[in-house]
């Protein structure tokens, strides 16, 4: 099993943050953290890197869902998804999820899978829809 659900855009980086925030709410999700990894490395270390935004996704009811199924579930929320410029191609941005089937087969609770299937199919939504808007953007 893949540890993510990707998909590549043709775009700025702005634009994919933009975009992939949107198809997450399009999938009742919304962003609860957002940590950016290059300005913090930058400021820690001093280090530099290319555009890295972790953005922690959440929907509600799901997560509700998943912590009713068992408690220690938070230690695996919210879901995270790396919007991050792809330093090998300039001008391709990467859209990373974790695969939320994840959540049920590390924790091995039989109530969690049907939650974790849910949340895949919402997630290759939001995967589909970026690469959808993508192909549509390459097409104008």
């Amino acid at each position: 099993m893949d540890i993510a659900l990707s998909t590549t855009l043709h775009t700025g980086f702005d634009e994919a943050v933009k975009r992939t925030r949107e198809a997450l709410a399009q999938q009742g999700f919304g962003v609860l953290t957002e940590i950016d990894v290059k300005a913090t490395l930058k400021a820690k270390l001093d280090e530099d890197m290319e555009n890295y935004l972790i953005l922690g996704a959440c929907n509600p009811p799901l997560a509700h869902r998943a912590i009713e199924a068992t408690r220690q579930i938070g230690t695996l929320l919210p879901c995270n998804v790396v919007v991050r410029s792809d330093p090998e191609q300039a001008g391709t941005i990467v859209i990373e999820a974790m695969n939320p089937r994840l959540l049920a087969d590390v924790t091995g609770e039989p109530k969690l899978a049907p939650i974790a299937d849910e949340v895949t199919g919402r997630i290759q939504a939001v995967i589909d829809e970026l690469q959808r808007s993508d192909a549509a953007t390459e097409r104008s």
